[in-house]
């Protein structure tokens, strides 16, 4: 029975290790997939100041208030 109670562990241990590893590979093509998005809006284009700029400005007002903003 113990044998049984080990393995099943064993078991459990590998399913979590494959799901940590598919978390991240997701999280990779997210990553990936938001990078793309950006680069056709045309923001790679911004020089480094220009995009700093940009995004502290959108921290300051908070994302909610620039789409408000925006849609306006």
């Amino acid at each position: 029975m113990a044998k049984d109670l080990d393995k099943e562990r064993a078991a459990i241990a590998a399913e979590e290790a494959k799901l940590v590893e598919r978390k991240k590979q997701l999280a990779e093509k997210e990553r990936d997939a938001s990078l793309k998005v950006i680069e056709k809006a045309g923001l790679m284009k911004l020089s480094l100041e220009d995009l700093e700029a940009l995004v502290g400005r959108i921290r300051k007002l908070g994302l909610e208030e620039v789409q408000r903003r925006l849609a306006a």
